[in-house]
This record gives C-alpha cells, structure tokens and sequence, in this order.
C-alpha cells in the first residue's frame, strides 16, 4: 500500500516537473526576437532558437524583425496652390531595435498609421500641384526622411515610402484634359 501511494506521489512530481519544463521553453523563429522579462523588467533579448525561462517568473514578447507594410488610408490633402487631391501611399518598416519597439510605443502600427496620414498631410501641404503630380519620387524620399527621423526612437526603421495615386479633383482633372487635347 505505502509503495502505491509513493509511486502516486512520484507520478504527479514528475508530471508536474514536465509540465513546468515545458512551459519554460520559447522557440524563437528565424524571423523574430523574443524581449525576456523577469517579474516584469527587462532582463535580456533572444535571439532566434531554443530558449529556457522560468515559468511564472521570467515573459517573453516576440518581435517581428521583417519588412512590414502600413496601407494609408487615401485622404484629402491641401497644396500649397490650395488645390485639394486625394492621395493613398503605402510605408514600408523594419524592426531594427526590439527593446525600444517593445517599451517606446504601444500600439506600432496604430502609431505609424497616424504619423504617416499627418507627416503626407505635411509634405504634400508644402508642395504645388504641377510638383505633386511631377514629383512622386521627392515626394516619397522626403516623407521617408521626417518618418524614419520620427520612429527611430520606437526602434524602427522606414524602408520606403511609396505614394501610390494622387488624385486632383474633377473639375481639375477635365481641365487638363482638354489643355492635352489643345495640345
């Protein structure tokens, strides 16, 4: 009988021993980075592969160190002549510092959203319509510079900024048609 309940009891260690192991290993990807926190500080940064942390004690938050893409959404933006266009751009980021994208800004891409949509706004603001239109590749390095500027403290770098249309208004777009017609 004594050496039933032992057995029992030995079972349920080593059951609960696995268990614990088991939610001590992280496998980080290739891809990522994982940020270890030991009862909430930072402690260290994991690189990809095979990782042991206390269970209970120590969390990890995996980073996605690859290209992302943030799709703004088309607004109305007002030139420098007053003239408004509708313009849709596309921003292209990579992770470069997994501690300060962790700490630095809650929710990235909600951040970079709004910072893309105000800093567009800014840039084509400065320019003439002839200039947006003519211009997309100024355009684009220009807004990639105020934004990768602006995310470096996040841990964040902006590939590429690619202004995707940039629509006048109607009445704009028929007359300039017609002066190509003239033409």
């Amino acid at each position: 009988m004594e050496i039933v309940f032992v057995l029992i009891v030995m079972g349920l260690l080593l059951i609960l021993l696995f268990l614990l192991a088991a939610l001590g290993v992280r496998i980080v990807s290739p891809y990522e980075k994982g940020v270890i926190e030991r009862l909430g500080r930072y402690l260290r940064t994991a690189q990809p592969g095979l990782h042991v942390i206390i269970p209970f004690v120590d969390t990890m938050r995996k980073v996605d160190m690859r290209e992302q893409v943030v799709d703004v959404q088309p607004q109305e933006v007002i030139t420098k002549d007053n003239v408004v266009v509708t313009v849709d751009a596309i921003v292209y980021y990579e992770a470069t510092d997994p501690v300060k994208l962790t700490y630095n800004v809650a929710d990235f891409y909600n951040a970079a959203t709004k910072l893309a949509q105000t800093n567009l706004r800014n840039v084509v603001g400065e320019t003439e319509l002839d200039e947006a239109l003519t211009s997309r590749e100024m355009i684009n390095a220009k807004l990639r510079s105020v934004l990768d500027d602006a995310t470096d403290k996040w841990g964040v770098r902006v590939v590429r900024v690619e202004i995707k249309r940039i629509d006048p208004p109607a009445d704009v777009t028929a007359a300039m048609h017609r002066q190509m017609k003239a033409e």
